[in-house]
């Protein structure tokens, strides 16, 4: 039976964790961002679909050709930022589902068909979704933070990163690093249990 996390796990996951625009200068490792990956896929995600896919952008080329698409309040964060990911999702997934839900009786057919391709782009939005949250706790629980970002133009990315992949589509970008604590904003207020909750 699990026992509950201690507090210095739940407040480096949860409740001291910040968003982090700018870091301390600090590498991040290959091996470090295939930890994240190897935590992150264990995530449920319905039928197993795992949609996400991720590029990782480490070298100043490849963060400035990043930064060149993102919104200009993002480029500066993007280029400083050890590693910049592209949290991506792959609108086909559904072939590879004979390999990662061998539990089920032909689960590719459940998406298979120009018909099912909306079904297949909620899908993948919402499970990639998902696992774009497992990789931001997964680099915190690694002792890493993390700045989630919406603002570049996802289209000039998909084409610039996934030209050979046209399947793949860009979702966030999240820069990971070692936050500089002297650069953060104050937290902004978080609502109460009461405010947002139903019990029926």
């Amino acid at each position: 039976m699990h026992e509950p996390l201690p507090d210095a796990a739940l407040d480096q996951l949860f409740r001291e964790a910040r968003t982090y625009q700018w870091f301390d200068g600090r590498e991040v490792t290959d091996s470090q961002l295939a930890a994240i990956w190897d935590l992150m896929k264990m995530g449920p995600t319905s039928m197993n679909q795992l949609p996400a896919r991720i590029v990782w952008c480490k070298s100043d080329e490849a963060k400035a050709r990043l930064a060149g698409h993102a919104f200009e309040g993002n480029v500066e964060k993007i280029k400083q930022a050890p590693v910049c990911a592209i949290i991506a999702m792959d609108e086909e997934f559904h072939e590879h589902l004979p390999r990662f839900a061998p539990h089920m009786d032909n689960p590719k057919a459940a998406f298979a068909g120009e018909e099912k391709r909306a079904a297949r782009k909620t899908s993948a939005f919402r499970n990639g979704t998902l696992q774009g949250g497992y990789f931001i706790m997964a680099a915190r629980a690694l002792g890493l933070d993390c700045g989630p970002m919406s603002g570049f133009d996802n289209e000039a990315v998909d084409a610039d990163f996934f030209a050979d992949e046209p399947a793949w589509k860009s979702n966030f970008i999240c820069s990971v690093g070692y936050g500089d604590p002297e650069k953060v904003f104050p937290r902004a207020p978080r609502p109460s249990f009461e405010d947002f909750n139903r019990l029926l």
